[in-house]
């Protein structure tokens, strides 16, 4: 949802301004060859914007390879999904997998998306959380399992980010949806909100992420080929989402959250599409 009064840029534009071409963004990362340390960035610091990656986008690939192109591409904050740390396994190797991430200098600040049907997997849910050490989960609970959910934050501490899933999600289709559940609830049960599902229910994400700043923790960021139900994720730049005055507005609410890529076209080969969308990102960030 590109709005004309907002900045305009080629993708020529943002390239010059990283001082980098798109081959250059994807040199080493063929091969997985391990990086340099001068190679290796923190966090995004200069920006105000924490940069991460929601490992689903390379849902084909394994954990050391996720830490490795995360690496390579500037991410410095990680959400795992669960074909890299799996909800169902021991304490122990949790804490493994965790610590294996952290040694590597990211940031594992999370996990999702996940969904809670029961309390035995709301239960699960935390337990898996708290043996990795993560700041929160990203998670879809049922309806009638949010009086546990609040209970376990407040017990552990970890916040819940609410995920909004779009057209023919029963439990939480837009940001709204996820307002009206939790807004007598404790704080810290908030909001990932995603911004290629908003568009996908015909909503403009920009008066959502305004809204409810408060309680927004976490954001999946992409971009898609039409505002439609049957709308497709493209490399970010090329769809209809107004990314510039996305992140105009992430700036202007000071959000101290994080802003998690999560690519979803090209399972197979996914990080040529991802890098540009990073570098489009990145030169959005520069010009804002």
């Amino acid at each position: 949802m590109k709005n004309n009064t907002t900045m305009s840029f080629t993708r020529n534009e943002f390239l010059k301004v990283l001082g980098i071409s798109a081959t250059a963004t994807l040199t080493g990362i063929s091969g997985f060859s391990a990086p340099a340390k001068s190679n290796v960035h923190s966090p995004q610091k200069t920006s105000g914007l924490k940069l991460g990656l929601a490992s689903y986008t390379l849902r084909k690939f394994s954990l050391d390879e996720v830490i490795l192109i995360s690496k390579r591409l500037g991410l410095g904050s990680l959400a795992l999904k669960s074909m890299h740390m799996p909800l169902e396994s021991s304490a122990e190797d949790i804490k493994s997998m965790a610590s294996k991430v952290r040694a590597e200098g990211l940031a594992l600040y999370g996990a999702g998306v996940i969904y809670m049907k029961s309390a035995e997997e709301v239960e699960n849910a935390f337990r898996y959380a708290s043996h990795a050490g993560l700041e929160m989960i990203i998670g879809v609970p049922n309806h009638d399992l949010l009086p546990l959910v609040n209970e376990k934050v407040k017990k552990t501490n970890i916040k819940l980010a609410i995920h909004n899933h779009g057209p023919g999600d029963d439990l939480y289709s837009s940001p709204n949806d996820v307002h009206a559940r939790i807004k007598d609830l404790d704080k810290r049960v908030g909001f990932c909100i995603d911004i290629g599902h908003v568009v996908r229910i015909g909503e403009d994400p920009v008066p959502m992420i305004e809204k409810y700043r408060g309680r927004l923790y976490d954001m999946h960021v992409k971009d898609m080929d039409k505002a439609e139900p049957e709308g497709k994720a493209v490399e970010i730049g090329r769809g209809i989402i107004d990314i510039p005055r996305l992140i105009k507005t992430l700036k202007k609410i000071n959000y101290q959250g994080y802003v998690a890529f999560e690519y979803e076209k090209d399972a197979d080969d996914p990080v040529p599409g991802l890098a540009e969308s990073i570098g489009y990102v990145r030169g959005v960030m520069k010009m804002a």
